[in-house]
Order: structure tokens, then C-alpha cells, then sequence
């Protein structure tokens, strides 16, 4: 039988970064040896003290359902460390924890977001951003950045696409980036509020790696920089980078009390809450610490660093430096522009080098950043290595 399939489900393209994972994968399956500098997701096992609370939770049987918005304790742990971290007061009430940050920023849009609204992007992008203003009948409006100002907004540009725009809705902000690793600064993201105000936009600042930044710089919430600001700001954050919890699933959503009450009760009709063992084992790892988060920040800007040295030998590579999350995102235009094996978008690019060089990268369009691939650095030192070597071969024979 032929269903005819709804406008929204035929235009959401399936996850780049999923579908390189998944073909890498398959090939390791088949026993090939492949390097996956696809995955989004540390390479480190969720430190035991979270574990061991997620399993006494089972054992306690804390396996019913729990308040959709979240288990008060943990909310307030949130609140907590809002204060602690972020510099921000926010009451355990307009905080809902949700099955990851996707669907905390999905419950966000639904919330705020109606039909032809306009969501500015700043490109590149992480893969999800535009597929979820489309999943609400909205429109994404890319505004692109430079590597010239290491991928960050420009405000003047902001400010001009508002003038031009009919429906301006809302603006998601991404710092630590994914994919460019770029961190915002205190004074940028003060300028860049200062035009959201203006123009009455409401900003959802994605925070998901704020523990994850290198060189000794602090991760600043734009919420942070003035109550009016925080009066304006949906803080997206969870547990799954920072902590190794990828698949355990919680993410939070705080910001402003209307809209986290309608996020809330959209989620008790779609997920209804966190599964309670997860929500247990997050408010250990917001109320402990055994030092696994900074061994693992440490471990990646170790990672970073040596990525860095070696892309720096290859005259014709071109890279902005990461300061937070676990990529590096190098522009290989020169290598699509000149070579004699009919390569001339990234796509092709990633394609050419997973089947003849048994590496796997993410394409820069999928990110809205053509020329360019994405390499995630939460791998081990010898795949890192090898992988390296692989590249330089790979771009040396596209050459020859």
C-alpha cells in the first residue's frame, strides 16, 4: 500500500553525522579497519560514580514515571549549578529536563515558534538546527560567518538581516560550536544581545560543551551578561558531553517562566518525562565530582593540540583553531578545486577517503560549510595518528 507521507516528514533529511557513523560502522562490521573521526560523541566510558547511582536506582526500583518537567531534586541540582557555573538564578520551576538537548530545543521551538516564523541559524551549523525549524513549519534563515572571524556572528550582519526579515522569531546561538569549536567572548556575546533586544528576538544559547573549552578560557552564558538578557534567553544544556552520557539521554531547558511551562507540557504529550533511572544518575554527576570531566577535557585538548601541529604541515590545508567541544573543522577547497579524480564537493570528498583510505569524516555541507570536513578528535591517540597519516596520503595522491 502507497501512503501519502506528510510535507514535514519528506522534507527532513536524515543526520549526516548518524549516517557517516553508521556506514563506518558497517564497514568495521565487515572487518574492515576504519577510523571513525565522524562520531559526535567522547570516546570515554561514563565515569562509575554515575553509573553506580543509575544502577541503585533500578535496584531501589525508582522505575515509574516521574513529573514531566523532571524529578524536583535534580531541577534543583540544575538550578544549582546554573548559579555555581553559569552565574544565573533561575528557579527549579522554569527548568524542564527533557530526553536530550534535541528535544529540549524541539519542545522550545513548539513552544515558541508558529508557521512561516523566521529562526536565525548561524552557519555553519550543527545538522540538527535547521531540521527542527522545519519540523515546526518555520523557516531557517542561515546567516553565514567567516573563518576570518573564527566563524563567530557578526552583529551588523544581525542586526541587517532582521531589518530585511518579515517574522524573526527567535536566534540559536551554539558556544562551545559545533562544528567550528569556536567560543564566544564575554564582549561578543554582549553586542550580538544587544541587537536581540532591538530587535525583540528571543535566543536559544545551545551550551551542551561548556565544560569542554581549552587555552584558559571560561565558558560565559549569554544569559549571564544582564537580567534583561536573562529574561530573554532559553539556556539549552544536558548531561551527555561533558559527562559521557551520550546515551543515557537528558538534556534541560531554562529560560523564561511561559515558555518553559508550555515546553513542559508539549513533552508530557510526546515523551512524557526522562526515564527515572537517567534522572538519578544526572543528579549524581551535578552533584559530584571525582575528576573525570577535567581528565577528559584534558585529555581532548591534548588531542586538539596534536591535531593542530600536524594539519599546521600541510601547506595547503587551511583550519581555524578550536577552543572548545571535540572538532576541528579544516577548509579542503584547494584539494576539490585541483584534482584529476572528478572530486568537487565534500560529499565526494568524505566518500573517496572512507572507501579507499579507510577514514571517516563528515562533509562540510552538511553543516553549511561546503569545503570544508569535520573531524571529531574524541578518539583514541594512536587512531588519531594513524588517521592523520591516512589523510596526508589521501591528499597527496588527489593531487597526483
Amino acid at each position: 500500500m502507497n501512503f501519502l507521507l506528510s510535507h514535514r516528514a519528506r522534507a527532513i533529511k536524515p543526520s549526516p553525522t548518524l549516517t557517516v557513523s553508521a556506514l563506518a560502522n558497517k564497514m568495521k562490521a565487515e572487518g574492515k579497519d576504519v577510523i571513525n573521526f565522524g562520531v559526535g560523541e567522547p570516546d570515554f566510558n561514563t565515569p562509575e560514580y554515575i553509573k553506580q547511582e543509575g544502577i541503585r536506582s533500578i535496584e531501589n526500583n525508582f522505575t515509574r514515571y516521574t513529573a514531566s518537567s523532571g524529578i524536583k531534586e535534580l531541577r534543583e541540582a540544575i538550578s544549582d549549578k546554573l548559579k555555581r557555573d553559569n552565574d544565573l538564578d533561575c528557579n527549579p520551576d522554569d527548568i524542564l529536563v527533557s530526553p536530550g538537548a534535541k528535544a529540549s530545543i524541539i519542545n522550545v521551538l513548539m513552544s515558541v515558534v508558529d508557521p512561516r516564523d523566521e529562526v536565525i541559524i548561524p552557519s555553519p551549523y550543527w545538522v540538527s538546527y535547521t531540521s527542527q525549524v522545519e519540523m515546526v513549519d518555520a523557516h531557517p534563515v542561515l546567516l553565514k560567518t567567516s573563518p576570518l572571524y573564527d566563524f563567530k556572528i557578526n552583529p551588523k550582519k544581525l542586526d541587517k538581516i532582521l531589518n530585511e526579515l518579515c517574522n524573526p522569531k527567535c536566534i540559536i546561538l551554539n558556544s562551545p560550536n559545533n562544528p567550528t569549536g569556536s567560543v564566544y567572548t564575554r564582549n561578543e556575546l554582549e553586542k550580538i544581545a544587544e541587537v536581540c533586544l532591538k530587535h525583540k528576538i528571543l535566543i536559544i544559547s545551545d551550551e551542551i560543551y561548556e565544560k569542554l573549552i581549552y587555552d584558559d578560557l571560561k565558558h560565559v552564558s549569554i544569559a549571564s551578561i544582564s537580567e534583561q538578557v536573562r529574561d530573554n534567553t532559553i539556556v539549552i544544556n544536558g548531561v551527555s558531553k561533558a559527562y559521557a552520557m551520550t546515551g543515557w539521554r537528558l538534556g534541560y531547558a531554562a529560560g523564561p517562566t511561559e515558555i518553559i511551562k508550555m515546553a513542559s507540557r508539549i513533552q508530557s504529550h510526546t515523551t512524557s518525562c526522562v526515564n527515572s533511572m537517567t534522572q538519578k544518575a544526572a543528579l549524581a554527576a551535578l552533584t559530584k565530582d571525582d575528576g573525570s570531566v577535567e581528565t577528559m577535557r584534558k585529555t581532548f585538548e591534548i588531542r586538539r593540540n596534536y591535531l593542530i601541529s600536524e594539519m599546521s604541515t600541510i601547506k595547503k590545508l587551511k583550519f581555524n583553531i578550536p577552543q572548545g567541544a571535540f572538532y576541528i573543522m579544516p577548509n579542503i577547497g584547494h584539494y576539490i578545486r585541483n584534482n584529476k579524480k572528478r572530486i568537487r564537493n565534500s560529499v565526494k570528498f568524505c566518500e573517496f577517503i572512507l572507501k579507499n583510505y579507510l577514514v571517516a569524516l563528515v562533509p562540510g555541507s552538511a553543516f553549511g560549510a561546503e569545503n570544508h570536513v569535520r573531524f571529531s578528535y574524541a578518539n583514541s591517540m594512536e587512531n588519531l595518528v594513524e588517521g592523520m597519516k591516512r589523510f596526508k596520503q589521501a591528499l597527496e595522491d588527489m593531487e597526483n
